[in-house]
């Protein structure tokens, strides 16, 4: 069984991973002709098991193999293929690879399992390009909403609906409803910290995901003037108003940390190097984003308070004036302890003592936890960091982590209830 299920990794990641924008690294963007090819991709491998295939209206993939009790709710399995801008090989695919490797493991044993086992594939997980969370996975769950389908694609300005249509997806068919009944999910992803990696620990179980709460297209508006020219306190310089920001909110994040609350704050994107910009001008105008992270909506909602106390403050004091646009939240969710219990009773028949930690990334699981599923990850140990070409894996890892997988639903029955 470890053979077919290193071989069905490895070719697989190479598969996936020969379909790319230009590097470096790896590019497949949401609702793209090269996240289709990935997908197709999949679709051939499953047929080559005898795996049924279908696709949902948001384009979502199901490869099914069928278990011994037709009737029970199914276990889903997988992960998504779209990256972000010049991304990793493993975020995304190592779950996808992971999920098909435990189909041919079943297969090849010759002994189903227990219930139906579906290889999931979603669509648009990456908020990167279209700002909706869990696209694919809430058009699967029928909770995308038509406002959502309006989104614009960052680097195309064309709507979700418009690209879903594209690739061969029935947009309208989405709002319709009633979407997947709840089931069980679980998403093998590379964790994107390095907490496995520091203990060296091939392997965690996920008991939540942070949700997030982000302003994407902020901007600051001072005057522009000659660099020389105006005294200090006759400046409106925006770059300087953005510094006063970023170290506030450098000291709230502390601040919060040091009550115990658990946050992230990033400031993902700065932008002064338009054509206005320029050596011997004081900056008149920088755009940016912000992303807030917490496990609670009660921390992300005080930050948010602290961040426009923050911005007032230096509005008051830089004569500058901020345009945060549209806000966008995804919720913190907390995942399936009895789904994780399952994994973990797995675990320890092979040896194992998977860790219980944190996601601070989102993930397609949260949808599937927030529609009223058990819904569980396992992380794997990566290093280099993640959304990077250097994301590092050893496959071995991931490997070993479906063997635990096989275990624990082979042996587990039904297990996994609400």
């Amino acid at each position: 069984m470890s053979t077919v299920i290193r071989d069905t990794i490895d070719r697989l990641l190479q598969r996936i991973n020969a379909i790319s924008d230009v590097g470096p690294g790896f590019t497949r963007p949401s609702y793209s002709p090269l996240e289709s090819q990935a997908h197709a991709v999949i679709a051939e491998e499953a047929h080559a098991l005898g795996l049924a295939v279908t696709r949902d209206a948001g384009l979502n993939l199901f490869a099914r193999l069928p278990g011994r009790d037709r009737d029970a709710p199914a276990i889903h399995i997988g992960s998504h293929l779209d990256t972000v801008a010049m991304g990793g090989a493993y975020d995304g695919q190592a779950g996808v690879t992971g999920a098909m490797a435990l189909a041919a493991a079943f297969v090849e044993s010759g002994e189903p399992p227990p219930v139906d086992l579906v290889v999931t594939v979603t669509r648009a997980e990456e908020s990167v390009w279209f700002p909706v969370s869990y696209a694919g996975a809430r058009a699967a769950l029928g909770r995308l909403t038509a406002a959502e389908l309006q989104a614009k694609r960052s680097d195309t300005g064309r709507t979700l609906y418009d690209h879903i249509l594209e690739e061969g997806g029935r947009p309208d068919d989405i709002l319709s409803g009633p979407g997947l009944a709840p089931a069980r999910f679980i998403e093998l992803h590379i964790e994107q910290g390095n907490v496995l990696d520091n203990a060296r620990e091939p392997f965690g179980i996920v008991t939540g995901v942070r949700g997030g709460l982000r302003y994407r297209e902020a901007r600051i508006d001072g005057t522009w003037a000659h660099s020389g020219g105006p005294a200090r306190s006759e400046r409106s310089d925006a770059v300087f108003a953005l510094a006063d920001l970023i170290v506030g909110m450098d000291k709230e994040w502390q601040d919060a940390l040091d009550r115990g609350q658990d946050l992230a704050v990033t400031f993902g994107r700065v932008d002064a190097a338009s054509s206005e910009h320029a050596f011997a001008k004081v900056p008149g105008r920088v755009d940016f984003c912000v992303d807030l992270r917490s496990d609670t909506v009660g921390v992300l909602d005080e930050l948010d308070g602290l961040f426009k106390a923050q911005i007032a403050g230096i509005e008051a004091a830089r004569g500058v004036r901020f345009d945060l646009g549209p806000q966008s939240r995804s919720q913190p969710t907390k995942l399936s302890v009895a789904l994780g219990d399952q994994i973990a009773a797995g675990a320890a028949r092979l040896g194992y003592s998977p860790r219980r930690m944190l996601s601070g990334g989102g993930h397609d699981a949260a949808a599937f936890a927030q529609a009223g599923w058990d819904s569980v990850m396992v992380f794997l140990r990566n290093w280099n960091g993640s959304h990077n070409p250097d994301e590092g894996m050893d496959p071995a890892d991931l490997a070993a982590a479906v063997e635990v997988l096989h275990a624990a639903i082979r042996d587990g029955g039904k297990g996994g209830g609400h």
